[in-house]
């Protein structure tokens, strides 16, 4: 009986040994493939909304870095970690790919947009630019050297003949998020965003829409950046956000598709 025992006790132990070297046996969980795409402030919601279904769909990650383009364009140059970038001024692109930063014939044109003068509801009703010159106010723009934006705004500005006249009353904020904060928040009276972030104000209104004709075409380019080792997972990433699903969230929140 205790023999018994023994033999029953020691297969049991064999037995026991070979599961665990089994278990031990068995791979590793995948690591989560993922991707940095550093975006233009701008692009903030439709791009949340997009990724949420592209990580669902694909299993593929995507680290969102938002910001000024110029701010963005200067932390690719300084080696920052990006796989891809979508800025919304074809200048800072070109500057990259200039500095051979960019992969060969990767750029592409993938929206437009247009600028519009937002104010604040306290405000007195502005209806119009030259509404603006007369009155005590402080007027919100983004910086004129590093975000598209206000390189845009004060294009239109200084075409209608106002940028003189309201330079004094600007305060410079670092993306055009902030300028639609500065003026959601009454920090500013007024200031010039693109259309596609005003479609949710809550405490302001559109003035008017500034004519296209008073500034550079409004594009969003897209491109891969070189040395990235996240080729397959980039371009998954970029069939997603041309395919007519993203066409019609970009869309939804009042961009032009170009692609």
């Amino acid at each position: 009986m205790n023999r018994a025992r023994v033999i029953t006790s020691t297969v049991l132990l064999i037995i026991l040994i070979f599961v665990l070297t089994l278990s031990g046996c068995k791979k590793s969980p995948e690591i989560k493939k993922e991707i940095t795409i550093s975006v233009a402030a701008s692009l903030k919601e439709p791009l949340n909304e997009i990724i949420k279904t592209f990580e669902k769909d694909r299993g593929i990650k995507v680290n969102l870095n938002l910001g000024g383009s110029g701010t963005l364009q200067k932390q690719i140059e300084e080696g920052a970690e990006v796989d891809l970038f979508i800025s919304a001024a074809y200048e800072n692109m070109k500057k990259l790919d200039n500095k051979g930063l960019i992969e060969e014939n990767s750029i592409m044109n993938l929206l437009g947009n247009s600028l519009v003068i937002i104010a604040h509801n306290s405000n007195e009703k502005i209806d119009s630019i030259a509404g603006l010159i007369n009155k005590n106010i402080i007027f919100a723009l983004g910086e004129t050297k590093t975000v598209p934006a206000g390189i845009y705004g004060k294009q239109s500005l200084e075409k209608l003949e106002v940028w003189n006249l309201l330079q004094s009353k600007i305060v410079y904020a670092k993306d055009v998020k902030q300028v639609l904060e500065y003026v959601e928040k009454g920090e500013a009276q007024a200031g010039i965003v693109y259309k596609s972030d005003a479609i949710n104000l809550k405490n302001s209104y559109i003035v008017q829409t500034i004519p296209e004709s008073t500034h550079e075409e409004i594009i969003y380019p897209i491109g891969k950046i070189k040395g990235s080792n996240k080729k397959e997972e980039v371009n998954e990433f970029i069939k997603y956000i041309t395919n007519s699903q993203s066409d019609e969230i970009f869309i939804k929140y009042k961009f032009k598709v170009l692609n």
